[in-house]
């Protein structure tokens, strides 16, 4: 593996909070992005791979090499961060050239890697310019040029896009993903942004709390969540409380709700979850886990349109998706409905 935590602990000084037993690892020209909301960890993960925190316990490994004690000047990794960090007195090929420099290559030939990586993101017609006659987007482009010039072991990405226009956003992320395959860069990719991690990440590890709470693809991530509070993470949801009435039978209240229950016990509480694409709109009345009530707000987002559903005799709302507005029913195939250990995720 190209970067492994092992049982990795970090605390902060005084009431920031830190990470608590990681562990993951990294392949060969991966692309994991780590997720989370602000101060869940993620940035700690990044910061101890970089080398830039110290006093951690566990072990931290770089193909195979022990970190601990290794300065950040000897890992050998690419950082770009939210801020766009490049050097205002130096021209663009000089920003991207600087780390070669400091590694002693010769002026020939890291001018000839740097003008070759300025033509990759596009930016090779602006290698004479101050950065600062550059766009947000274009000098986000000329750090990530300088983090992969020197070939770097680790590629590391704290939020690269945080500070840019949807739309810059968009083209970025499918170039840094074009980027990381062609240069078959490791890479960790710290984020706060869902769509950002499932589009371009080949895994995703999502924390809380300063802990790992799953790793998986981002397919199996939003299809098979490990819990409620996971799946809050990834995608819109609902979560219905209820217990396990008996095999394949789960009473959430307003519904008795046929569900794969797996090994859970009769009696046992649960969370269900539905993905809110899966509820079917005013179905037949023989239809399966039918349940009957009122539609609520509807909030329209141009392709669809997304609105709750209240059940009769309840004050749960069921998030619904689709074209097709529910005036007094909705239906859920028992296929899409994921039973769950019940967690602190309040139910809607």
């Amino acid at each position: 593996m190209s970067l492994e935590f092992e049982n990795v602990s970090f605390a902060y000084a005084g009431a920031q909070r830190g990470i608590a037993e990681v562990s993951l690892s990294v392949g060969q020209g991966e692309l994991l992005a780590v997720m989370g909301r602000s101060g869940s960890g993620k940035s700690t993960i990044l910061r101890l791979t970089a080398g830039l925190l110290n006093g951690y316990r566990g072990r931290i490994a770089i193909h195979g090499n022990d970190m601990a004690g290794v300065p950040v000047w000897q890992r050998e990794v690419g950082m770009v961060f939210q801020q766009y960090a490049i050097f205002p007195h130096l021209n663009v090929l000089d920003n991207v050239a600087y780390g070669l420099r400091m590694r002693g290559v010769g002026a020939a030939t890291r001018r000839a890697r740097a003008l070759e990586m300025l033509e990759r993101v596009g930016l090779a017609e602006y290698a004479e310019r101050r950065p600062t006659a550059l766009s947000g987007g274009q000098q986000q482009r000329v750090a990530l040029a300088r983090a992969l010039v020197f070939e770097p072991r680790i590629l590391l990405l704290d939020e690269p896009l945080a500070a840019l226009d949807a739309g810059i956003r968009q083209q970025l992320r499918d170039q840094i993903r074009t980027l990381q395959r062609a240069c078959n860069a490791t890479t960790l990719l710290v984020t706060h942004d869902q769509e950002e991690a499932l589009s371009i990440a080949d895994r995703v590890a999502v924390v809380d709390d300063g802990r790992i709470l799953q790793v998986d693809t981002p397919q199996r991530l939003y299809d098979q969540p490990a819990s409620a509070r996971v799946a809050r993470f990834v995608g819109h949801s609902s979560v219905m409380r209820g217990h396990v009435l008996a095999p394949g039978s789960v009473d959430v209240g307003f519904a008795m709700l046929s569900a794969s229950t797996g090994t859970f016990r009769i009696g046992e509480q649960v969370d269900v979850l539905v993905r809110p694409e899966h509820v079917q709109a005013d179905p037949l009345a023989t239809a399966l886990n039918r349940i009957g009530g009122r539609r609520g707000e509807v909030r329209y987002f141009g392709a669809t349109s997304r609105y709750d559903f209240i059940p009769q005799g309840s004050s749960q709302r069921v998030l619904c998706e689709g074209r097709q507005l529910a005036a007094h029913s909705i239906a859920i195939a028992p296929e899409h409905l994921r039973v769950l250990p019940p967690s602190d995720v309040l139910p809607l």
